[in-house]
């Protein structure tokens, strides 16, 4: 039997600072979550007290996660995924949306978070035909994902790069660029990349409100204009309707007209 302080879930614990917010808690809780403490429910309230609407963007973000995956399930013919700043476990994470789909899919999630790493084993529950794996890792480390990843991936198919309100916490835009090309570089052609992230020059409100949780003292999340989300897209081609507020992404049929949000996000293939 494994010593219980030597385990995964108690090593994470360990690092786990519960007197600073911490956005992947946040994030959860405004999700509707219970993975998260009391010093991140006082700073996900403070950010609602400024903005509303940021419940209303997570829960948007998530939604557009599900679709995206459904499209690359259903209609794209993708089985493997690369999902990078998993952040914690909640309903419809990205195994369970794509094994309900297509149970021989393979998903490989990535995070830094010590609270991911902690809950990593829900996401690890995969159907007998598939896979997932879970690896502890910085986004800005893309050759130990990459090398990690194909344990479990055969990185010469087609895989889709999911990469979801993770490149606002790369603060340099060139870097966040290098990163994705990195990644997507690795990856053949029929590859798709999905990104989503908190965008500038929508809402001043929620920049406000942004700017606010960045002096926090949690780690800063860098908002970008819908421009420089669309680059990360340069070379690939966009699936219609192209970079567009989340909640606006193929929205599911006979659904009211969504709202627009400060949150951008699209789905591109690989030539």
């Amino acid at each position: 039997m494994t010593d219980p302080a030597t385990t995964p879930e108690r090593a994470a614990l360990q690092k786990i600072d519960t007197s600073v917010p911490h956005s992947a808690r946040i994030w959860n809780y405004w999700l509707g979550g219970k993975d998260n403490y009391p010093v991140d429910e006082q700073a996900g309230d403070a950010y609602t007290a400024v903005f509303p609407g940021i419940v209303v963007i997570a829960r948007g973000s998530r939604a557009f996660l599900r679709r995206s995956i459904g499209y690359l399930v259903s209609e794209a013919g993708i089985r493997q995924f690369l999902d990078i700043g998993t952040g914690l476990p909640t309903a419809e994470n990205t195994h369970e949306v794509a094994q309900r789909l297509a149970p021989e899919a393979r998903i490989v999630y990535v995070d830094n978070d010590p609270m991911v790493l902690a809950h990593a084993r829900a996401l690890l529950y995969s159907s007998a035909e598939g896979a997932t794996a879970y690896i502890d890792a910085d986004v800005t480390d893309p050759d130990r994902i990459l090398a990690a990843a194909a344990e479990t991936l055969d990185l010469t198919r087609p895989t889709a790069l999911i990469l979801s309100n993770i490149l606002g916490h790369v603060a340099d835009h060139d870097q966040a660029r290098a990163i994705v090309d990195r990644l997507m570089g690795a990856l053949p052609s029929g590859s798709y990349l999905s990104v989503n992230d908190g965008s500038l020059g929508i809402d001043p409100v929620f920049e406000q409100a942004q700017e606010t949780y960045n002096k926090s003292g949690a780690v800063p999340y860098n908002l970008r204009t819908v421009e420089a989300i669309t680059s990360f897209f340069d070379g690939l081609d966009l699936v219609e309707p192209g970079v567009v507020p989340v909640t606006r992404w193929r929205p599911e049929p006979g659904s009211p007209t969504p709202e627009v949000v400060a949150e951008h996000g699209g789905l591109a293939r690989k030539p």
